[in-house]
């Protein structure tokens, strides 16, 4: 079951009646989320013990934050103006983060992975990047920022745009990490950058080290700061 599901299950069960929730990003299966939102219609008016109550009944790995009432013809996905992406690699076994990155003990080149993260940024048109049969009308991305960060043995790579692809930052990162292993030049990803055809890039970033930190939304959409 997805998220979507699992959190719908859960109203079910402690409303006794269906609600339908749209989220605002369709993620691959194993990807985490610290900020994503969902939208759904109800004359329900909520407030901190029904979040209670529903995080009782939710899986452990699943929880609601905060309900909060919207403008009437607001989209939890269509809304959005930026989400923002943070994709974890560690280069030191760790157990206690098995579950949250991509274990690569391997030299890399970081120079290049920040040569790579800049030609990113200058870049709108992702098709190489996207997976097949995605049903998108356009595969431009308007990229806000495109980054490298090394704490504590970890590599990170953020990433922020007005939309994403499906498949796109495991892309950006699988690739990347091939330039920065030797397997592939700046001009090899240069070329794919400019490919015209859909999975160019390389997918082999597990889901696993994927973040989905947050979600912007334009001012006035939320109509109340508190449940």
């Amino acid at each position: 079951m997805t998220v979507q599901e699992k959190v719908e299950d859960a109203f079910k069960i402690f409303f006794r009646k269906a609600f339908a929730l749209t989220g605002s990003s369709r993620t691959d299966a194993g990807v985490h989320a610290h900020g994503n939102y969902f939208h759904f219609d109800t004359e329900e008016v909520f407030d901190r013990k029904h979040i209670y109550n529903l995080n009782a009944i939710l899986p452990a790995d699943i929880v609601i934050i905060n309900i909060l009432p919207v403008a009437p013809d607001a989209h939890a996905r269509f809304d959005a103006v930026a989400r923002h992406y943070r994709y974890c690699i560690y280069r030191e076994k760790n157990p206690f983060i098995d579950d949250r990155g991509w274990y690569l003990p391997f030299k890399m080149d970081h120079v290049l992975l920040h040569q790579c993260a800049e030609l990113v940024s200058g870049h709108t048109n992702f098709i190489a990047f996207s997976k097949v049969h995605t049903q998108v009308k356009t595969y431009d991305c308007q990229i806000i920022y495109s980054r490298w960060l090394e704490k504590d043995n970890c590599l990170y790579y953020e990433v922020a745009a007005n939309r994403f692809l499906r498949g796109m930052v495991r892309a950006l990162v699988g690739t990347m990490v091939k330039v920065a292993r030797g397997n592939l030049t700046i001009r090899d990803f240069e070329a794919v950058l400019k490919a015209g055809k859909a999975a160019s890039a390389d997918f082999s970033a597990p889901a696993k080290g994927l973040f989905l930190e947050r979600v912007e939304y334009p001012e006035g959409l939320f109509l109340s700061e508190t449940p």
